[in-house]
């Protein structure tokens, strides 16, 4: 092998290794703006405040064309929708999408950043037509429109499921696409390999919770369980209901042998009110904890048992309270913000916060400044050590407090060290009381329990101390931390190619 050639193969490996930093990081955080009610602001006024609120990632419904037109010279990624009357029309005639995107997507390109197209929603539960037959045929022909007109790389082609699509989800390593689907499944699960483009699914573990309240827990649906579910085929742990049913997907893919294909979650969300039969799931606090959870877990890449460290992007439902929408309170109130634009609580949007308000009663849903979570004197010690465990691993506390010679080691006892832990993941997870339960191994006092230099924190007070206070940061500075290393890490590789084909070329030269 000559020096050229190793230079060469030197300078593809760095690229390749590029392209692989791209692909692998960065899970992203978007919002869904319904529009099924008469009493919303217009598109523009819409667009200033998801820009006021650093929301970088839209999907709509159809193709309005005063949306699309709003979105115009502001960087915002967008997904737009083709209804699910609109199948027949796409999947019978070439002609019929050809015309479409000439008249309904090409004039407001690239103005307009369209990143995705999802072709039908949840086509399988439409009871009026049967759409699912319909969604890929039109799924191709909106690709070959796209190819036409050279876009069809930089804007993807996908259909958005349900959970329904699935058979059976638990254990997660048994997911099973239901037979039923399969005339549609396949060919659609063909298309997505061949494009590269994502299986987009619906995922709501709110229902499951509502719908079986005894025997699904709170915590678990709101990634605030201090216990673990286990898969017995596989021994994998599952701390939250949304992980199991990601990996679920991804088990039923595998299964049929589409390895290659990655989840996209075009819905996810929590509602803010619901009817009697929903009170007890459905408030602002729940949505709160539970929206703010799934975008800390998404933007620090923390993946799933079965793809640790693997980054997905996600989409919150729903921008707006839609108050056209039928069935129960609470198809009405999955709103982040009501019409008047005022928040119905505060979520930010970057997951760097650890403050977020309910604006429901114009009380602090981070509950009382002044109270502290300690260790159950009836906890019992391995209670009390699998929540330690956990509270100073996945739940992200820095527990560098508790250790020889620091402030917080003596009385060195597991009580002592797991009411330190309790009360820093209590206070930095907004103070809620299902963020003190920790199985029950926790419970929330009003007396300060700090002695001598070991300080416990507050939500709301200034008793902050070095050693504690990191357990307020850890997650978002690891996970600023780990960005600004991969870009040091690109930027590196990007110098290192141009100077090697630099001097490649001068060799020819």
């Amino acid at each position: 092998m000559t020096t050229r050639d190793f230079k060469l193969i030197f300078s593809i490996s760095l690229l390749l290794l590029l392209l692989l930093l791209d692909c692998c990081y960065g899970g992203k955080v978007g919002v869904c703006y319904g529009r099924s009610a008469d009493d919303l602001p217009t598109p523009a006024k819409v667009v200033q405040l998801i820009q006021q609120h650093n929301i970088k990632y839209v999907r709509i419904y159809d193709y309005n064309s005063q949306v699309l037109k709003a979105f115009g010279n502001t960087s915002i990624e967008l997904m737009i929708g083709v209804p699910n009357s609109d199948l027949n029309a796409f999947s019978q005639s070439q002609t019929n999408v050809d015309t479409w995107l000439k008249n309904s997507v090409l004039p407001y390109y690239p103005t307009t950043k369209i990143t995705y197209i999802t072709v039908g929603a949840e086509s399988t539960d439409d009871p009026h037509i049967n759409a699912s037959s319909f969604v890929v045929p039109a799924m191709q022909n909106v690709l070959t429109g796209l190819r036409k007109v050279g876009l069809s790389k930089r804007i993807k082609v996908s259909t958005t499921l349900s959970l329904g699509v699935l058979s059976r989800s638990f254990p997660p390593s048994a997911g099973a696409f239901n037979s039923s689907y399969a005339y549609f499944l396949r060919p659609m699960l063909e298309f997505l390999a061949e494009n590269k483009s994502p299986f987009m699914i619906d995922l709501y573990p709110y229902y499951a919770y509502r719908d079986s309240p005894n025997n699904v827990s709170l915590d678990y649906v709101l990634f605030e369980s201090s216990s673990e579910v286990i898969d017995p085929n596989t021994g994998l742990l599952y701390k939250n209901m949304f992980d199991a049913q990601v990996d679920a997907l991804y088990y039923a893919l595998t299964a049929l042998n589409f390895r290659t294909i990655k989840i996209m979650v075009t819905e996810t969300g929590w509602p803010t009110k619901g009817s009697p039969k929903e009170k007890a799931a459905a408030s602002p606090d729940n949505a709160e904890t539970y929206n703010s959870n799934i975008i800390r877990h998404v933007v620090t890449d923390q993946g799933t048992p079965a793809k640790p460290g693997e980054s997905m992007n996600v989409y919150i439902f729903s921008l707006f309270n839609e108050n056209r929408k039928t069935g129960l309170d609470s198809e009405r109130n999955w709103g982040l913000f009501y019409p008047d634009q005022t928040s119905v609580y505060q979520l930010d949007f970057t997951g760097k916060s650890n403050g977020f308000h309910s604006n429901s009663s114009g009380t602090n849903s981070s509950g009382n400044s002044n109270s502290w979570c300690i260790a159950s004197s009836k906890a019992s010690e391995r209670d009390l050590k699998g929540a330690l465990d956990w509270a100073c691993g996945p739940g992200n506390v820095d527990c560098t407090a508790i250790q020889p010679s620091q402030p917080c080691f003596q009385p060195d006892n597991l009580v002592s060290h797991a009411s330190f832990v309790f009360n820093s993941y209590f206070q930095q997870n907004r103070a809620t009381d299902v963020a003190c339960s920790f199985g029950g191994a926790g419970v929330k006092v009003n007396k300060d329990p700090s002695y001598d230099k070991c300080i416990y924190i507050t939500a709301g007070g200034n008793k902050t101390k070095a050693t504690n206070a990191t357990a307020l940061t850890s997650s978002a500075s690891t996970s600023r931390g780990n960005k600004l290393l991969r870009w040091i890490i690109k930027l590196c590789l990007m110098i290192s190619l141009s100077l090697s084909l630099q001097t490649m070329n001068s060799q020819e030269l």
